[in-house]
């Protein structure tokens, strides 16, 4: 068993499953390893709340994870699944996507009952609350709970509950995005399809609207757009490897399509020179209209990822 993580962060005193193990990533940081049917797998950083590894039962990894990603706090992981609350991007006057993907998230061994496919055996469940510095910089008391989960034919799935536990009646509001990273062959092969005619927000021109034209979205330059009332499937279809990703969302309207390019790549010291060739961001998100909840109330939002073949 791993040994006690740092300040802050609470380890489960037994591995939340049997398909689930706590061990240490090389960085000293902890992880879960969840280890579904055949040989699918997904690995969880209790930093983030944050999934950085997905494997098909080839063994391929299917997620992106940067070769210069670093992982000591408070500097966020590069690539996986951030979690990014209670703010997206600059949509706000927190730190650029908000805190939860730099926090210490803690194993949560008695959640309340969430419904569940029985076939599905490997799941961690995670909860998050704010610390007394959270509340200095977002004064609302909250719990995340997020669970992760591996499904029988190698889905991955990701639930979150958000609750407003505020004792002093005020409401709270929050944008919200899974900050998908897909691990693709070649940036220039790969199309998006879904988000056709949709409507978008385009961040490098100021956050200003417009209107979708292509049959498919593909990637000859830099983008960062936020399509608005998409789609609850979004296809990913990647032609060199003959993959298609079906990413399906519940709860979120948005969703935000981001790859850096060449110039952005290289100014970014965890990302390297040529890597945005191989990946791709595809994030279910609530951004155009923030997420209000009222003390008691809870919201729950759901990514499903699935890959074929």
């Amino acid at each position: 068993m791993a040994s006690p993580a740092p300040a802050g962060a609470a380890s489960a005193a037994a591995s939340p499953s049997p398909f689930a193990e706590l061990v240490k990533g090389p960085s000293g940081l902890e992880k879960i390893v969840l280890r579904g049917a055949r040989n699918c797998c997904a690995e969880i950083y209790l930093y983030g709340g944050q999934v950085t590894s997905w494997k098909n039962d080839n063994g391929e990894e299917l997620l992106f994870l940067s070769s210069k990603a670093i992982f000591k706090p408070p500097k966020a992981i590069r690539g996986g699944i951030p979690v990014c609350f209670p703010q997206f991007g600059t949509h706000g006057n927190l730190e650029q996507h908000g805190f939860a993907r730099n926090r210490f998230w803690t194993i949560d061994n008695n959640p309340p009952p969430l419904p569940v496919n029985p076939a599905i055996k490997a799941f961690v469940d995670l909860i998050l609350k704010p610390s007394e510095e959270d509340l200095k910089i977002w004064p609302h008391s909250f719990e995340f709970r997020l669970r992760v989960a591996l499904g029988p034919s190698g889905d991955l799935s990701l639930t979150s509950r958000i609750r407003n536990t505020n004792t002093d009646g005020r409401p709270f509001s929050y944008t919200f995005a899974y900050h998908t990273y897909f691990s693709v062959s070649d940036i220039s092969e790969v199309r998006v399809e879904g988000l056709e005619t949709m409507d978008y927000l385009d961040n490098l021109k100021a956050k200003e609207r417009f209107t979708e034209q292509g049959d498919a979205i593909v990637f000859e330059s830099e983008v960062d757009k936020v399509y608005l009332a998409a789609p609850s499937k979004i296809a990913i279809i990647d032609h060199e490897k003959k993959r298609t990703f079906v990413v399906t969302k519940e709860g979120l309207p948005d969703a935000v399509v981001w790859n850096p390019w060449d110039k952005k790549a290289k100014a970014m010291q965890d990302f390297g020179d040529a890597e945005y060739k191989s990946m791709l961001c595809v994030e279910p998100a609530a951004v155009e209209r923030p997420i209000t909840l009222k003390p008691g109330e809870e919201w729950k939002g759901r990514l499903v990822l699935s890959a074929v073949p």
